[in-house]
């Protein structure tokens, strides 16, 4: 929650309300039984946005909204890829949670343990119970290290050669392995299943050899692409180009492996290779960046708001929950069938929003999500693939009638990622005032 980073639930849960002072203090003031007429369970970016957007909208006459979460920083997790490509300081990815939450939101640095939707209450380990009229749920959801075996101990030990940028604690890392490797066999893992932004684990492969070329060892590095998935990206269009790219670069494409286990001591992979049974396959490596499984928390996956795959059962449309017609989800904790990016929240955003409302005014929701969502896609310095998309694999590009293919890696939507995202991120996103494609203008619904 609240883009945590962190490695597991027990790491999340040291950063919250007990490990402060000023959140200890907020705790002694929360009644034991507080209700609300907007509760918000998670202040990552789907939860803040909506909470921001929520408390700017006029049509809201009693604005009586808060969030539930129990860490004190809100990380930018699409800049973790800009940080473990040497392109940005961690230091700029986040900040205090309590900057970046409205001032009219009331906050409760809480863990949630479970819902019950049926009464309108939201259950937490402190034992305090908050009831609401209406609820957003948007945790996010858990990087599973503990799923490849041995990952967790290798990302401890500085000297295993192997690293991640899917934590805050372990991003730093990436960058200083890649300086430091000067020839070998390299691996770059992606899990089958659903993650944070399927084209990050291609991110870091590119950028290191990038990088590589610029030291002069390029050609000392073998290089391979390990993915459970059957190919190089979702989307037919954006995949043939980055399979050609690959071919291009000379990285080998191991593809339906999936990675289960690391063995740091003896610096062997084992893979399972999917289309063929789930046999193993071990590899041998002298640099490793892995990218865990992820999964819904457990705790929204054995509550009755989960569908059979453990994330909220919403209408992919709507985002409103199919049984629960006072319950809406985004973002990654939802079962929006879309790649799970910050971009596809600046779509869902809206929507939800304009159906919430319609919902307390007694209405049926009927604004529609198409299933937006954007991967800027990092191939190198100074170049970037912007693959912009709907449901359905179908490209939906924002700049193609004036710049030409998205498809295309190019200098300005490099800088885009680089520069111009981070710095709307904390000016307009969190703050309720920035909406993707449309940038400042929200978008007008029927």
């Amino acid at each position: 929650m609240a883009n945590s980073g962190a490695i597991s639930r027990a790491a999340l849960s040291r950063i919250g309300y007990r490990s402060t002072p000023s959140t200890s203090r907020a705790f002694a003031t929360i009644p034991s039984k507080p209700h609300h007429r907007i509760v918000v369970v998670g202040a990552g970016t789907a939860g803040v946005t909506v909470a921001a957007q929520l408390a700017r909208n006029a049509q809201l006459r009693k604005p009586d909204i808060a969030i539930i979460d129990p860490a004190t920083t809100h990380h930018y997790q699409p800049g973790w890829t800009l940080v473990g490509t040497g392109l940005k300081p961690l230091n700029e990815m986040s900040k205090p949670l309590a900057s970046v939450i409205p001032p009219n939101v009331k906050h409760y640095p809480l863990n949630v343990t479970n819902f019950d939707p049926s009464n309108n209450v939201v259950k937490t380990s402190e034992g305090v119970e908050v009831s609401y009229d209406y609820l957003v749920v948007a945790p996010g959801l858990e990087t599973n290290f503990a799923g490849v075996s041995g990952l967790t101990e290798a990302l401890q030990d500085p000297t295993s050669a192997v690293s991640s940028i899917y934590s805050g604690e372990t991003v730093q890392n990436v960058w200083k392995q890649i300086q430091a490797f000067k020839g070998g066999k390299a691996i770059f893992t992606q899990p089958a299943g659903i993650i944070k932004c399927a084209g990050a684990p291609q991110k870091v492969l590119w950028m290191a050899l990038s990088q590589w070329s610029r030291d002069g060892v390029r050609d000392s590095v073998d290089a391979t692409f390990a993915t459970g998935t059957p190919s190089m990206f979702g989307v037919a269009k954006y995949n043939a180009a980055l399979e050609e790219i690959r071919q291009e670069r000379n990285v080998e494409g191991l593809f339906q492996h999936n990675l289960v286990a690391v063995d740091p001591k003896a610096k062997v992979a084992t893979f399972k290779n999917l289309a063929d049974g789930g046999k193993e396959v071990q590899r041998g490596f002298d640099f490793l960046h892995v990218v865990p499984p992820q999964k819904p928390w457990d705790w929204v996956a054995k509550s009755p708001l989960a569908d059979e795959g453990g994330w909220v059962a919403v209408d992919k449309a709507t985002t409103q929950h199919i049984k629960f017609p006072n319950v809406f989800s985004l973002g990654d904790a939802s079962s929006l069938p879309n790649s799970k990016t910050a971009a596809a929240i600046t779509s869902q955003t809206p929507v939800l929003i304009h159906n919430l409302l319609s919902v307390i005014n007694g209405k049926q929701p009927k604004a529609e999500y198409d299933g937006y969502a954007s991967c800027p896609l990092l191939t190198g310095h100074n170049e970037l693939m912007l693959c912009e998309f709907k449901y359905g694999g179908v490209p939906q590009e924002t700049f193609a009638n004036v710049l030409g293919d998205q498809a295309e890696p190019r200098r300005v939507f490099y800088h885009l990622k680089k520069d111009f995202f981070p710095f709307v991120y904390w000016q307009g996103f969190v703050k309720g005032t920035w909406y993707g494609p449309k940038a400042f203008n929200a978008p007008k619904f029927e």
